[in-house]
């Protein structure tokens, strides 16, 4: 599949609400004991232009600390981190001691029209040196319109499903779903969630999150 230049400008005026870059944010303190959740990402991950208390993954954790579970949810994003990006620095971004990786990444691929076939393959090569390293894993997806392109979008769309089921792990669809688009829950720039945009996100992923702690647990 080939994208031309003025479908490329298209492209990123329709995913407004789509992460462009990251920053690393600070992951907030909790008990010495609490299982590691590590977020490898871009800037929802790392909550750029917010605070790292409004940031995605302190919101996700204080969301998780309301339903009783306790964690350590750690920031892991890079800016601009395409999947290939998040590839090359999994094994050094992703500690040791991760209970459980969300892996959040597609967003810049999507944006940047890499194909989908290798999108896959890069989140696969990702999840399967997670679980090489005993590391358990979530997927979260993000969602292409229509609008970008009705085969595009339908292909960028299955491979989060078909990866979900190859390697057995969780997934969550969208992380922009309730937040996307909406200008209330986005930054000025129109591009990142702000604080009140991160929460939703926060409470959206945490029974999910706490779902698949669960299953650790269990296993």
């Amino acid at each position: 599949m080939s994208f031309t230049a003025p479908r490329f400008l298209d492209r990123r005026q329709i995913l407004m609400g789509l992460v462009l870059t990251t920053q690393i944010a600070a992951a907030p303190a909790v008990p010495p004991k609490s299982p590691v959740v590590t977020v490898l990402g871009d800037s929802i991950t790392a909550g750029l232009g917010l605070p790292a208390r409004d940031a995605m993954p302190a919101q996700l954790q204080a969301a998780l600390t309301r339903r009783g579970v306790a964690t350590a949810v750690r920031a892991a994003g890079v800016s601009g981190d395409t999947s290939g990006g998040g590839l090359a620095r999994v094994d050094f971004s992703v500690a040791p001691e991760t209970a459980l990786c969300l892996v959040a990444l597609g967003g810049n691929d999507l944006l940047q029209g890499i194909e989908p076939r290798v999108t896959k393959a890069n989140l696969g090569a990702i999840l399967r040196k997670l679980k090489a390293r005993k590391i358990n894993v979530m997927l979260v997806g993000v969602g292409a319109p229509p609008l970008i392109g009705t085969a595009y979008a339908r292909e960028f769309n299955a491979l989060y499903p078909a990866l979900s089921r190859e390697f057995a792990v969780p997934l969550y669809p969208n992380i922009l779903a309730g937040v996307g688009g909406q200008r209330a829950l986005m930054q000025g720039d129109g591009i990142h969630p702000n604080a009140a945009g991160a929460r939703v996100i926060g409470e959206r992923l945490a029974p999910f999150v706490a779902q698949a702690l669960r299953a650790v647990r269990a296993a």
